[in-house]
């Protein structure tokens, strides 16, 4: 039976509750989309253990974390990560205080990059990094279900799809097969910039973060929602090749 709804709250906790119930999730993923009352969000706390304790923070501390995870990382200090005990303590789920959407480039790690041990990312990785709706379905999951306070939009220097982009739409060039389905979806960042000053490909890589930044600002009701009570952040992001120094896009 259909359910319906007569204001626009109603309605929105009603396509939280039916996009839980139709991946199979219980009372603790209805929590954390805010769809159940705070007696009984505190009963749940009483009775459940997040896996990795240590990631249940907010925004600005997953922030403050994950700069510091990077900094390790440029400067060759990362931490050992035991991996068998931290496969151990996630066999019953899982909660990471990041989701970073990033390009499938090989040069490209964010794990790594930011110094994190299973568990504390959750990666949705795409040719050119841009939003789609599977990555943003995805990332709605990160947030709504398992509880990640930080998104981050992860471009790089020197990005292929960027530049199959560029030559799409300043040479015409045709591409086969599927690869100019990347080409047509970061077209738009590209010729937002066609006439700026400076190096195309570099000017398109840094506007396609901050469009993809404000897709995802704008995209109800779950991040919107999650927004709006501070309980996300989302946020853009350059990783620099030679360094691997990532830095935060305005």
């Amino acid at each position: 039976m259909r359910e319906s709804c007569d204001s626009n709250s109603a309605c929105n906790d009603i396509e939280r509750r039916r996009f839980l119930r139709l991946a199979g999730l219980g009372t603790g993923a209805l929590l954390l989309a805010n769809a159940l009352p705070n007696q009984v969000l505190h009963a749940a706390e009483k009775t459940s253990t997040p896996p990795k304790p240590k990631n249940v923070i907010g925004p600005d501390e997953a922030l403050k974390r994950l700069i510091e995870g990077n900094e390790r990382y440029v400067s060759g200090n990362s931490e050992t990560h035991d991996f068998k005990d931290e496969r151990e303590a996630l066999v019953s789920g899982q909660n990471p205080f990041v989701a970073v959407l990033s390009c499938a480039d090989s040069r490209i790690a964010p794990e790594y990059a930011f110094d994190t041990a299973r568990g504390d990312l959750f990666a949705i990785r795409v040719a050119g990094n841009f939003v789609t709706d599977e990555g943003l379905a995805s990332l709605e999951y990160g947030v709504a279900v398992l509880g990640a306070p930080l998104i981050l939009v992860l471009g790089h220097e020197r990005c292929g799809a960027i530049e199959a982009g560029v030559k799409a739409v300043k040479d015409r060039t045709v591409f086969p097969g599927q690869i100019p389905k990347l080409t047509n979806a970061l077209q738009p960042s590209i010729e937002q910039v066609l006439k700026q000053p400076g190096d195309l490909v570099a000017n398109a890589t840094v506007q396609n973060v901050k469009n993809s930044v404000e897709r995802l600002k704008a995209a109800t009701p779950l991040l919107t929602d999650a927004l709006g009570n501070g309980k996300l952040k989302i946020v853009g992001g350059l990783y620099r090749l030679a360094t691997g120094k990532v830095e935060l896009i305005a």
